[in-house]
């Protein structure tokens, strides 16, 4: 059994600043620390579930050299394999080879959310929404429609009680989720110990993966029309002059393509 483990930091018990995520803040150290475990800890109950391979894919943009490069590599179980990516999203090689299930782990909510721990869409500042067909999702929504391109279900999300009920709402009821703390506002949460979160993550990801019946892939139609709200205005200006790409209003583009991976690179991936 192949197994794919999707990771960001936000939605990891004990986080809940801006200074924990990002690089060369002085609580970024303590943020890697509580991410690498929490992500041991989804290896672990993948391999007691029966998974004969392991990939890790650091979903983290942190800044500079360290987004998606977080995790602490000499703390990662060594039964796994890890990425670091260039660009997040590009690497699709695990999955193109075939892998039988993805773990989503260290979630967040969609920007704007209520009550969302550290929430956000892509970019913290430039993304104000972002709608597949019309309808709004998160990144938890973008590594679902990655993964569903190759067929792939998303067995289990982990982070905030916010970003669990999203995805059960976007992804439907054989969704298994676990909130690791429940959000309080943006920069607040009560939290489980990061002992409780882990032995609940590796219990989590081994039940998840030992009954997939309903494990959804998730298709958000085709054609597909990726819609992004952004800020400001003149965030706008970099997308005018891609061949792909529509500027529909003062801070709205789109585009439209025969698969949502095909209108997500001529969004995101094209420069």
């Amino acid at each position: 059994m192949r197994i794919f483990v999707i990771s960001d930091m936000e939605g990891v018990a004990g986080i809940c600043r801006w200074d924990q995520v990002m690089a060369d803040r002085p609580g970024y150290e303590e943020g890697r620390l509580l991410y690498t475990e929490e992500l041991n800890a989804a290896v672990r109950g993948a391999f007691a579930a029966g998974a004969t391979d392991v990939v890790v894919m650091d979903c983290h943009g942190a800044g500079g050299d360290r987004s998606f490069n977080s995790l602490v590599p000499d703390r990662l179980d060594p039964r796994a394999d890890f990425v670091v990516q260039h660009r997040w999203t590009e690497y699709t090689g695990f999955l193109e080879q075939g892998c039988d299930a993805a773990l989503f782990i260290g979630q967040h909510a969609m920007a704007g959310a209520e009550r969302g721990v550290l929430s956000h869409t892509v970019s913290s500042t430039n993304w104000h929404a972002l709608f597949f067909n019309g309808v709004e999702v998160g990144e938890v929504g973008i590594n679902a429609a990655l993964c569903g391109t190759w067929g792939t279900p998303v067995a289990l999300v982990t982070g905030d009680d916010v970003v669990c009920a999203e995805s059960a709402a976007l992804l439907g009821p054989g969704l298994h989720t676990l909130a690791v703390k429940t959000g309080l506002g943006r920069f607040s949460a009560r939290h489980h110990s990061p002992a409780r979160a882990r032995e609940a993550i590796e219990q989590a990801s081994r039940a998840a993966l030992k009954d997939m019946t309903g494990a959804p892939v998730y298709e958000p139609g085709a054609p597909c029309t990726i819609t992004v709200e952004l800020n400001t205005a003149d965030q706008a200006d970099p997308y005018r002059n891609r061949p792909d790409v529509t500027v529909t209003g003062p801070r709205t583009l789109e585009a439209t393509a025969g698969t949502w991976w095909e209108a997500w690179r001529a969004i995101y991936l094209t420069r």
